[in-house]
């Protein structure tokens, strides 16, 4: 099945839940190591204190793919290209700045974490409204 046969707007809504759901894997995966439930019962992880602009950092960083998850099957095509490539790129960021000393089982979900948001953005990227734009007419076509 070729690309352009799927809507564009669920592939991309389904990539921000596949992300989402890795991101949640992971965090749930690292409650396993040996001392962390300690550590966040205690407020300080890894050296660093849990503060209240810190868990808002957080909740800020993890609505990115939460709205996306939205964004990507309502907005029109032209803000729904760019809201894509942006908030890929900021996800991006996201992921790597929260692995910055990672340990492998982090590598392994920070490589498809990547993964996925790189096809978030070359899908968004080469999505044309051409594409659209016939599917529409073909519609219309057989519509009459």
């Amino acid at each position: 099945m070729k690309q352009e046969d799927i809507n564009t707007k669920a592939i991309l809504s389904s990539l921000w839940i596949f992300v989402l759901l890795n991101i949640f894997a992971r965090d749930l995966h690292e409650l396993g190591r040996p001392g962390m439930l300690e550590q966040v019962m205690s407020g300080v992880v890894d050296g660093v204190t849990i503060t209240e602009e810190l868990m808002l950092l957080g909740g800020i960083m993890i609505e990115v793919p939460i709205l996306m998850v939205l964004l990507s099957r309502v907005l029109h095509y032209k803000i729904n290209r760019c809201a894509n490539i942006f908030a890929g790129a900021v996800a991006i960021a996201i992921v790597v700045m929260n692995n910055l000393k990672p340990d492998l089982d982090n590598i392994f979900f920070m490589v498809i974490e990547f993964l996925a948001l790189i096809a978030v953005i070359c899908i968004a990227w080469k999505w044309n409204l051409k594409s659209i734009k016939s599917k529409e007419e073909d519609f219309c076509m057989e519509n009459e």
